[in-house]
């Protein structure tokens, strides 16, 4: 693939890498950094993808990483003054509870459904991105609805979701 093919490809690619980092980082500037880092390494290390059709998967892994890191950093880190309150894109109107749900969900069962449920992901493919067994992803969905249903309830939501 050569370098322009790359980088066009990847640059279709930058809305899901910026919706995967919403559900991982909650400050706008810290999602923008994990993608361009992302972008960064992808560009840098391009040869070391040896199946293309596997760029989508390459590149959220990379972003995933980038993530991780993102927040042991800041987990180091030591606020001075007033703390910020997170910002992030507010979600459309009608949405709002249930992505506020969503984001209250441990990581572990908020990324496989959105993986899934946001960006299209099949099982396998998440598998593959996270690097876990695919029944492991399953039942991580599965108790990840169940969580969002129980959170959904007690916010006096209907859900009628799988």
């Amino acid at each position: 693939m050569t370098k322009e093919a790359f980088a066009e490809a990847i640059l279709a690619l930058t809305d899901t890498l910026y919706r995967v980092s919403y559900s991982l980082l909650h400050n706008p500037a810290d999602q923008a950094d994990a993608v361009q880092e992302c972008l960064r390494r992808a560009l840098q290390k391009r040869d070391s993808l040896r199946h293309p059709e596997f760029l989508k998967t390459w590149l959220i892994r990379i972003l995933l990483n980038v993530c991780h890191d993102e927040r042991r950093r800041r987990a180091r880190e030591i606020p001075v003054g007033e703390e910020m309150p997170p910002a992030c894109i507010p979600p459309p109107e009608s949405d709002r509870e249930v992505v506020q749900a969503l984001a209250g969900l441990d990581e572990r069962f908020r990324l496989p459904l959105v993986l899934h449920y946001i960006e299209g992901y099949s099982t396998e493919e998440i598998a593959r991105i996270l690097r876990i067994p695919q029944g492991t992803v399953k039942t991580r969905m599965a108790r990840g609805r169940s969580c969002l249903r129980r959170e959904l309830e007690e916010r006096g939501l209907g859900y009628e979701g799988a």
